[in-house]
């Protein structure tokens, strides 16, 4: 039951990571400012929240559970500042459906880590819905009319694709260390990358105006702040596998916040794309939930 409870968890957790992660275009639309710069002032805000947080958490051992991290905490932090830095560029250099795309192979990339690392094998259910929501991201992406198609780009979606998944299976491999902090250190790492390109100062407060200066606030604390702390403590919970694919609920949740604010319309196989990730994801929810409770039952049904 113990199990159970803390399967639920995790989904709970890591689906609402992928709710808030998924908000990064509707926030990126709001704000009248370029990718890095947008970056940087996300990392910057982003951290200054997950850090509140750790410090209610911790409070007085702060400093001694971020030592306490070790090697472990110093990879979680580089493989989520790389995904989270590439991922913007990847997109500059190449058709957002590319990078889809790309980033749908997560879920078996993490499988293919977390069975070469510490033989955790991926359950058939997770990876038939995988391929389900592999075939829905395919989809989704299909209508949004190609664009540009850089090689750079493309790579650059791999790096990410395998520095996530990389992440993932780290956070489950050393669920037993607190990595909480990784998720603030990402985050103002990945700012410190950002302001190599960005120009902070020249879209600082006194540009900006209170009102874009609150937007970046909020999406330093909506998408990212909430999004990796969620993720970081669901992904602990759960297989890496499943994880990975509960997170792919981010490609068809993005154009809808989108359409609802700004009225841009969704293609129609976006439409049946998301649809189908929704049926992955959720049937593999309830299937496997259904699965542990049967699970949970044995020990009472043999005393």
């Amino acid at each position: 039951m113990h199990h159970a409870r803390e399967h639920r968890t995790g989904v709970v957790l890591v689906t609402s990571a992928a709710v808030a992660w998924s908000t990064a275009g509707f926030f990126t639309r709001l704000i009248p400012l370029d990718a890095w710069t947008i970056l940087f002032w996300r990392g910057l805000f982003g951290g200054f929240f997950i850090g509140l947080y750790v410090l209610w958490c911790y409070r007085g051992r702060t400093l001694a559970v971020t030592r306490a991290m070790g090697w472990p905490g110093v990879l979680v932090t580089c493989l989520s500042a790389l995904g989270m830095t590439t991922f913007i560029p990847a997109l500059k250099l190449t058709s957002v459906a590319n990078v889809a795309i790309v980033f749908a192979a997560c879920p078996f990339v993490a499988a293919g880590f977390a069975w070469i690392w510490f033989r955790e094998r991926a359950t058939p259910l997770t990876l038939g819905a995988s391929l389900l929501a592999f075939a829905g991201v395919v989809l989704t992406v299909a209508g949004s009319g190609g664009g540009r198609d850089s090689l750079l780009g493309d790579f650059l979606a791999l790096v990410m694709t395998v520095a996530i998944a990389a992440m993932t299976v780290a956070m489950r491999r050393y669920r037993h260390i607190p990595l909480l902090p990784t998720a603030c250190l990402s985050n103002w790492l990945g700012a410190l990358v950002g302001l190599c390109f960005a120009a902070p100062l020249a879209a600082g407060p006194w540009d900006l105006g209170y009102q874009d200066l609150g937007y970046l606030a909020l999406f330093g604390l909506a998408q990212m702040g909430l999004g990796l702390t969620f993720f970081t403590i669901g992904s602990r919970l759960i297989p890496a596998a499943e994880t990975a694919l509960i997170s792919a609920l981010e490609t068809p949740l993005a154009p809808l916040w989108v359409w609802l604010a700004f009225g841009e319309a969704v293609a129609p196989p976006a439409l049946i794309g998301g649809l189908l990730v929704m049926i992955a994801v959720i049937g593999h929810v309830l299937l496997q939930n259904r699965a542990n409770r049967r699970l949970g039952a044995l020990p009472a049904a043999e005393s």
